[in-house]
C-alpha cells in the first residue's frame, strides 16, 4: 500500500536557496613602484586656514551641520564686532588723555592767564548745563 502524499512531503514548496557566505580571499598586493629618479613634490602653500576650535568642538559634541556653519560664519564676524568697539573705545580714550594733557599743561604753564582762562572754560561750561 503507498504512503499518502501528505507523509511524504512536509512541505510541497521548492527548498529556498540560501546564499552561500561571502570567502574573503586576500590577493597579493603588487609590487612597489621602482623610480629611476626621486618623484617629483608639486607642494601648494596657502595662507593658514581660519581657526576651526568652534566646529571640532561642535562635530565632536555630536552637533549637526547648522552649528558648524554658525560657527563658520559668526565666528570671524564676532572677532570683527568686537575689534571694531575695542579700536573705538581707544580712539576715544586717546581724545580724552590728549583733552586732559593739554588743559593741565595749559594750568601749569600759562601762569595767572592760564588758570583764568581754565576757570573761564569752566564757568561757560557750568552756564550750558
Amino acid at each position: 500500500m503507498p504512503t499518502s502524499r501528505r507523509y511524504q512531503f512536509d512541505n510541497q514548496l521548492p527548498a529556498l536557496h540560501t546564499p552561500q557566505p561571502v570567502v574573503y580571499r586576500p590577493e597579493p598586493m603588487a609590487a612597489p613602484a621602482v623610480y629611476d629618479q626621486p618623484p617629483v613634490v608639486v607642494q601648494h602653500i596657502h595662507q593658514a586656514p581660519p581657526d576651526r576650535t568652534v566646529q571640532r568642538v561642535a562635530l565632536g559634541a555630536g552637533v549637526g551641520g547648522g552649528a558648524v556653519a554658525a560657527g563658520v560664519y559668526f565666528g570671524p564676524l564676532l572677532v570683527a564686532a568686537i575689534s571694531s568697539m575695542a579700536i573705538s573705545l581707544a580712539v576715544v580714550a586717546l581724545v580724552v588723555v590728549a583733552a586732559w594733557g593739554l588743559v593741565s599743561s595749559v594750568k601749569a604753564l600759562g601762569g595767572p592767564d592760564g588758570k583764568a582762562a581754565s576757570q573761564n572754560l569752566s564757568k561757560a561750561r557750568g552756564k550750558r548745563g
